[in-house]
């Protein structure tokens, strides 16, 4: 039986330092039928040479990430699509699984691939721990593989939104078909983590979130998106966490408290 091809498409900017650990664990797929595609945003560093030791397919294209995606998703040529950022590690399995899911189930559009965190530092393990709480949660998770045809049909990534882009496309490819997942794992860098670094993040990002809360105001899931009542239900509902690592806990919630803070502040800003 014939493999489809899949496309992996990863925008890059700045990415030399953790690219080779991406692109190697793309390389490194149990199933081999894979065209990699990296499109960079003027990187100022060596990342378009790392890039092209990998790939002849290396594009660049901007201004934000959502413009990169689509843009790679254009040059390519396979059946399925799937969409990771540089700082990512896929573990072996995760294409093979995506296809078996994807053949097993005609109407399924697109899949979730569960992330888990790594890093540097105790901020760094205070949002691993944040992210454990979201996997299996439809409301908080987000599609990154797809069929190309339905994220043809889409238009793909919304490039007037620039947060809760992620979100928006996959409550798009749901309503066209069927939204499913795999359990192999996407492994996320977050480096030397800092906690003012990730809060200047959010607070960009906030002053970007109109564009969403305005195009998806009907969606059923906004309400546990952006509520901060929610996700504090959702982290004081696994006590075994807690009881685990009480301190990062603690760690935790201070960093997500003063993350929703200065979104408070972004958000303020654009009124």
């Amino acid at each position: 039986m014939k493999q489809p091809l899949v496309s992996v498409i990863v925008p890059t900017y700045n990415s030399a330092n953790f690219l080779r650990v991406c692109l190697d664990s793309i390389k490194n797929q149990t199933y081999t039928n894979i065209e990699l595609v990296v499109i960079d945003n003027n990187s100022k560093d060596n990342t378009k040479q790392i890039a092209s030791e990998y790939t002849t397919n290396v594009f660049n294209q901007g201004p934000e990430r959502s413009f990169q995606r689509n843009y790679g998703v254009e040059q390519s040529k396979g059946e399925y699509v799937v969409i990771i950022d540089s700082d990512m590690k896929l573990s072996e399995k995760v294409i093979t699984e995506c296809i078996n899911k994807f053949a097993n189930d005609k109407n399924i559009t697109g899949l979730v691939i569960p992330e888990e965190s790594f890093g540097k530092g105790f901020w760094a393990q205070c949002k691993k721990l944040e992210k454990s709480f979201y996997v299996g949660i439809s409301w908080m998770e987000a599609a990154r593989a797809f069929k190309r045809e339905t994220y043809i049909s889409l238009g793909g990534y919304d490039t007037n939104m620039i947060s809760g882009e992620d979100w928006d496309l996959s409550q798009r490819v749901e309503k066209a078909g069927k939204l499913s997942r795999i359990s192999a794992l996407i492994f996320h860098d977050e480096g030397n983590l800092k906690l003012i670094k990730t809060l200047k993040k959010k607070y960009y990002y906030a002053q970007k979130f109109a564009e969403y809360q305005k195009k998806n105001k009907s969606e059923k899931n906004i309400s546990n998106q952006t509520g901060i009542i929610s996700r504090y239900k959702l982290f004081f509902s696994k006590p075994k966490y807690i009881l685990n690592q009480p301190i990062t806990f603690v760690g935790m919630l201070f960093m997500k408290t003063a993350e929703f803070g200065v979104g408070a502040l972004g958000i303020l800003r654009t009124l």
